[in-house]
């Protein structure tokens, strides 16, 4: 068995040092947004393909985009002019002697990265750095081949790089403590966010993204639903504090391209040991075979191409067809249709849903008639399950999977938004007034709560203090508009509409006194 080279010993450059000429391996949707990336940012990059001419049609493709940002503005001529000049292409691996630092955006492949990586250390100096774009791969695997170890690491950004603003460091086991520090300074330099990610399969994005893309490619190969109607799901029904995903997972698979998506499924899968939960996809291995890679080629799980008929690609079954969307005579032929409600912890939320939807509640299976159904919300079981279970009348049963309360953030609201700061009370003085704040909303987080409960929140205590007056009582509270020129009056002709509210009462701590109060708040109850 061969033993890994013994290291050279060198002085690692300080951790302060800049990094200002950065080498590109690699010309592809990657390499180009990474060469792109440093050179928008001030650093002179050098490009390199081991495509003749890739390396300079990347570079065309990089000058037609920043031509584009300068006609939206968002780019001036003279950083035009000054980018243009810090991108250049080489023709060869000794072009890049001089680099600081060599990003490498090639295939997924352990042998060639770390063959590339053989082959830039005969060229570079001892202190310029090695850094790997892989996705999967093993940071410390591509380092146990090369002469100096504590020099690789791993910067993965992702697709498309100048928009895609997290990138994550990966450093090896054997890799220096300072060339971890110096790449985070050179991606927070470019404006992006560096997070460290340690040396695990997928490191930390990708491993995380296992229950997106691997679970919705499942949903789809067991016949769930296609994948459209998983992708307008994603998008428009998941609600985390009012919005969906961006990208449904199909489209997010199409824009990096399943011929690395695939690789990176397969690659996890195996590191893991075979681990049933990251079980790679037949169907996505399938559609790889076939060349379906997503807008790289034109035609993935989406047709892409110009003169594309439909949004699904040819190979699935009904190419073209919207998704189907109830129609206004539906809705109308539904309206005060008899719905059961079967028992669940979102029952609640479940029949405000219906009645908004005009439907009618019933509570017994003899009111349902024939054009009734039983509604299910079941949580780790099938709708056949919870009817043998529940024992409901099974050609009735209609199951809804909510993921959240329908009557919250998403669905049919029927109740305010709770805010999510901690509940907290201010601490009252013996024999003082409770500071009461109760008819006043938290500006901060756009809920009814209370303002006794955003004790952690300045801007609640800055609200509240704008519409404090001081009387021949001492301070006061008050709803009124703090412009209308009337501070201390009140009744008709004050400007106030009708039923305002006047609080004559004395706080127990000021806005300010309160938000530096050294005491510790009691709970809530």
């Amino acid at each position: 068995m061969s033993q890994a080279p013994t290291p050279t010993a060198s002085a690692p450059a300080p951790a302060g040092s800049r990094l200002t000429t950065i080498g590109v391996v690699g010309a592809g949707v990657m390499g180009r947004g990474i060469a792109q990336l440093f050179a928008q940012s001030g650093q002179a990059v050098c490009l390199h393909d081991a495509a003749p001419g890739a390396a300079q049609g990347a570079i065309d493709a990089i000058d037609k985009v920043w031509s584009g940002l300068v006609a939206k503005g968002r780019m001036d001529e003279p950083g035009l002019a000054a980018a243009r000049k810090r991108l250049t292409s080489v023709d060869d691996l000794a072009g890049l002697k001089d680099c600081d630092l060599v990003i490498e955006a090639i295939v997924e492949r352990l042998d060639v990265k770390r063959d590339l990586f053989a082959r830039l250390e005969a060229v570079l100096a001892d202190e310029a750095i090695l850094a790997s774009n892989t996705s999967s791969l093993s940071i410390t695997e591509i380092a146990a081949a090369a002469r100096l170890p504590g020099r690789v690491a791993g910067l993965h950004f992702f697709n498309p790089v100048p928009l895609m603003k997290i990138v994550e460091v990966i450093g090896g086991i054997r890799t220096d403590a300072a060339v971890c520090e110096r790449l985070m300074a050179l991606v927070k330099a470019t404006g992006h966010n560096a997070v460290a990610a340690a040396d695990q399969p997928g490191f930390l994005i990708n491993h995380a993204g296992r229950g997106y893309g691997t679970e919705a490619l499942r949903i789809v190969g067991e016949g769930v639903a296609d994948f459209e109607t998983v992708d307008r799901i994603m998008r428009e029904q998941i609600r985390f504090s009012g919005g969906g995903f961006r990208l449904g997972p199909f489209e997010l698979l199409d824009l990096t391209g399943l011929d690395v998506s695939q690789a990176v499924m397969e690659s996890i899968f195996n590191q893991f040991y075979n681990e049933p939960r990251f079980t790679p996809s037949a169907l996505a291995a399938q559609r790889r075979a076939g060349g379906l890679f997503g807008r790289k080629n034109g035609q993935g799980f989406y047709d892409y191409r110009p003169d594309g008929s439909g949004a699904r690609a040819p190979s699935m079954a009904g190419a073209g067809e919207a998704p189907a969307r109830p129609t206004p005579a539906a809705i109308a032929a539904l309206a005060k249709t008899p719905v059961l409600l079967a028992p669940s912890a979102v029952a609640a939320g479940l029949e405000a849903l219906v009645l908004a939807l005009g439907g009618r509640p019933v509570h017994s299976t003899g009111d349902l008639g024939s054009d009734g159904f039983i509604l299910s919300a079941p949580l780790g079981i099938d709708a056949t399950g919870e009817a043998v279970r529940d024992s409901l009348k099974a050609p009735f049963v209609v199951a809804i999977d909510t993921l959240f309360d329908p009557a919250a953030d998403g669905g049919h609201r029927s109740r305010p938004a709770r805010c999510r700061r901690r509940l907290l009370r201010p601490r009252r003085r013996p024999g003082q007034p409770l500071a009461r704040f109760d008819r006043l909303r938290c500006p901060a987080h756009r809920c009814d709560d209370r303002l006794d409960r955003h004790r952690d929140c300045p801007a609640a205590h800055r609200h509240a203090g704008r519409y404090r007056s001081r009387g021949p009582d001492g301070p006061r509270l008050s709803r009124r508009p703090p412009d209308d020129g009337r501070r201390d009056r009140a009744g008709p002709g004050t400007g106030h509409p009708p039923g305002h509210l006047r609080h004559q009462w004395r706080p127990a701590l000021s806005p300010g006194r309160l938000a530096a109060s050294p005491r510790r708040p009691r709970p809530l109850p």
